[in-house]
């Protein structure tokens, strides 16, 4: 089955329902030492799969291997993203030289003309404004140059995770997209950020669909348990005998990670839902879990109850 294709806010743009994440704990295989050819054949094998939206960034350092599985593809139904930080390695705001020489660096390693995405990177609240003071007429220049097509903002999920920067981003009109955090602990960016982005016709990235407390069971039991003592969840759920059906995904979904992928994909705010992983196997998986469709109403209602109100975790259980 053919995977859904989602336009990108307004910006006439289309991808399909999953992107390509280039980042994360696995950064294509490069974080357990493989080499960029596998990155590269990772990519390869998400283009051939349907995907049509791949994200990396500077930092990531998976921007050559990107670019390697790029050559020789036609970039029409491609979507291409990829994003810069603003601080320097001493934690100082970049200046607007230093930032766009990170973009110009951006579209060496891609080898392409033109990025269609690009993002300042986990975007703090106290640097917000004098982030968009320096680097916002950066970016307008480099669109107006065609050296890229959307002026985006990505937060740092993990620091922010109630959405403060985010919020306050809204209330500007230079953006053109956002990645924003997004999983079935911590829904609380349909409300705060979801409703405004769709809205305003902004491209919209999600980004946490999974983590770490949404692969291994044991350590979603560690994470219920704390949110237990502070009162957020009901008490025993961490104990229960069968965690699946507790939160009423026995028989519905064949694993945690599966639900978080299928409860993030099908909401439908999101434009493009990534997907990181170190291997061709792992990402064919991952499609086949969204491919299963939506969760049933009465999965999502349990869901809601159980953590629709949470807004202080980001899934990423250390």
């Amino acid at each position: 089955m053919e995977l859904e294709r989602r336009a990108l806010g307004k910006s006439g743009l289309t991808s399909s329902l999953v992107g390509l994440g280039c980042g994360g704990n696995s950064r294509l295989g490069l974080s357990n030492g493989l080499s960029e050819e596998h990155a590269a054949d990772v990519v390869r094998a998400a283009l051939d799969l349907g995907i049509t939206l791949i994200d990396t960034a500077r930092v990531y350092q998976t921007e050559k291997a990107v670019g390697l599985a790029l050559r020789g593809r036609r970039r029409e139904q491609l979507v291409l993203s990829s994003k810069s930080p603003y601080l320097d390695e001493n934690g100082q705001l970049l200046s607007p030289q230093a930032f766009e020489a990170n973009l110009e660096a951006s579209l060496s390693a891609l080898g392409v003309e033109t990025i269609d995405l690009y993002f300042i990177h986990g975007l703090r609240l106290e640097y917000y404004r004098e982030s968009v003071e320096r680097f916002v007429p950066v970016l307008e220049k480099a669109r107006q140059a065609g050296k890229i097509r959307l002026v985006g903002v990505t937060e740092a999920f993990e620091r922010d995770t109630r959405h403060e920067m985010l919020q306050a981003a809204l209330n500007d009109g230079c953006w053109d997209a956002m990645m924003v955090g997004y999983n079935l602990l911590n829904p609380s960016a349909r409300e705060r950020v979801l409703a405004a982005t769709r809205q305003k016709g902004i491209a919209t990235l999600g980004m946490f669909a999974v983590r770490r407390a949404l692969i291994d069971e044991e350590r979603l039991r560690v994470l219920l348990g704390r949110l237990a003592q502070q009162g957020l969840v009901e008490q025993g759920l961490a104990a229960s005998p069968d965690l699946l059906d507790a939160l009423a995904l026995r028989g519905v979904s064949a694993s945690l990670s599966e639900a978080a992928y299928r409860f993030c994909a099908y909401e439908p705010a999101l434009d493009c839902v990534l997907s990181g992983t170190g291997s061709a196997q792992h990402l064919q998986a991952n499609l086949q879990s969204v491919r299963r469709g939506p969760l049933p109403a009465p999965t999502l209602a349990r869901l809601a109850s159980l953590f629709g109100h949470i807004d202080s975790i980001s899934a990423q259980l250390r």
